[in-house]
């Protein structure tokens, strides 16, 4: 008797759904870990719409571009990128925050915003893309 209704292992359900591909905006001045970022995203079948290093072109990008989500560094060239999230959250676009510095590093105002805590690996960044809902 083997029918306990146990389900198999391969009628798990796929991590990534590829019907989901996401355009998405990197916020990163570390050139290494924006590569890094980029690669990952890449391998789960999502697009790059741009990586941004400096504080004004992220501002410029954040204010007319078109994608469906963010990745933000939370300190970007030793600036705060809170301005950027602003710019995101008044045109509805959502974004995690990445950084060294873990919750903790990450002003109360912008408590509610999913967070990376860096060094992270595919299978967290992947976790944290699935619970955030991108503006289709």
């Amino acid at each position: 008797m083997s029918g306990h209704g146990a389900q198999s292992p391969l009628q798990a359900k796929p991590t990534s759904d590829p019907a989901k591909k996401l355009c998405i905006l990197v916020v990163e001045d570390e050139g290494m870990v924006a590569m890094l970022i980029e690669d990952m995203l890449t391998h789960m079948g999502h697009e790059v719409g741009a990586v941004v290093s400096r504080m004004e072109e992220a501002l410029q990008i954040a204010k007319t571009g078109s994608f469906d989500l963010a990745i933000i560094d939370v300190n970007l060239d030793g600036q705060p990128s809170y301005p950027v999230a602003e710019l995101l959250t008044a045109r509805g676009i959502p974004f995690v925050f990445a950084t060294g510095y873990g919750r903790q590093g990450v002003d109360p105002k912008f408590a509610q915003v999913p967070t990376l805590a860096k060094p992270f690996v595919s299978k967290d960044l992947a976790k944290l893309l699935s619970q955030t809902e991108p503006r289709l």
